[in-house]
This record gives C-alpha cells, structure tokens and sequence, in this order.
C-alpha cells in the first residue's frame, strides 16, 4: 500500500517492517526415532511393552515420544522387547515397516485373532478351524507359537453386579471438607 507526502504527489512506500532484531524463529521440533509407531504396528500394548523392558509405564510413554532424544542402549532394550530390526525404529525416509517387518507384524495380528476365535468360540468346528489356521501360521513363521490372544475389553454383568468402583472406597478422609460440613 502506498502513503501520499503532503509535499509531494507521487506516492511514497510503507516502511518495511522493523528487523526482528536478533529473534530467530525456532525451529520445528525434530523427531528421533519411531518406537510409538512401531510399537502399534507390532499391536504390542505399552503395559506388555514395559513388563518386558522391567520398566514402568510411564517409562514407556516418555521414551516413545518421538521428540525424546534417547540413548543408543534405550534403542537396543526396545529392538529387543519389540524383536524387530534396529534399523525399524529408526527414522527413515519411508514411514512404512519392511516388507519382511510388515509381513511379521500382519501374521502376528492374525495369529492372535485365530487364538483369541478359538478360546472364545464354544462350536467345536469353529475351534478347530482355528486350530488348523494357528498350525498352518506356526508353520510359516514358527515364533508364532505360544501367542496371546487378543485383551478383553469388558466383561457382560449382569443388572445386580457391582463394579470395581464398588469394591474400592475411598476413605472418608480422602477429600478435604469444607467448613459448613465441620460445624
């Protein structure tokens, strides 16, 4: 836009705006490794995860941070607690698993659906249609055995059962009074 001098008729240009005197942008944050993401793709649970490591949850959850810089020896505990490749938690230009990797974590996913068909399924046809699938998937990739299967989510209650809440009362004295109640 331009401003008119009252001295002259031609048109004068705004200032620029002010250096930014010495401020420099910081930059966007960087990202060191990919744990998080390969974590989920193996459909390993953080809890799973940080029984295997001996470490907390917490743990867990601040090291899987993509922006958290960890050592080379934090690396090496999550390749082994996860078994894939070192370089697969890596950064690297492509966000997607190996195909060997890939494949793994696939075979896996339908490994523990083929346990979890045959442990919850009360037709003796449907059991061992799993069975013969879980055979065959051991068969291809032997690692395969001994798979958990899939976590229940929730359990069916009956109208009359409690919950756990029930079960856990807080003391009395857990939150503090106002000082109506006390008088």
């Amino acid at each position: 836009m331009s401003v008119l001098h009252s001295n002259s008729k031609k048109p004068a240009e705004r200032p620029e705006t002010p250096p930014n005197r010495g401020y420099v942008a910081p930059e966007p944050p960087q990202r060191f490794h990919r744990l998080a993401t390969v974590r989920q793709l193996e459909g390993v649970s953080r809890r799973t995860l940080a029984r295997r490591m001996r470490v907390s949850m917490k743990q867990v959850k601040k090291e899987e941070n993509e922006f958290t810089d960890i050592s080379l020896s934090v690396l090496y505990r999550w390749q082994r607690a996860l078994g894939v490749p070192i370089q697969e938690l890596l950064l690297q230009p492509s966000e997607e698993l190996s195909p060997p990797i890939k494949l793994r974590a696939q075979l896996l996913r339908v490994m523990k659906t083929a346990v979890t068909i045959r442990q919850r399924s009360r037709q003796a046809s449907i059991q061992r249609l799993a069975q013969m699938l879980m055979d065959q998937l051991i068969e291809i990739m032997p690692e395969l055995k001994g798979v958990a299967p899939w976590p229940v989510v929730g359990k069916s209650r009956m109208p009359s059962d409690y919950g756990q809440t029930y079960y856990r009362r807080l003391p009395d004295d857990f939150l503090p009074r106002s000082d109506d109640e006390n008088d």
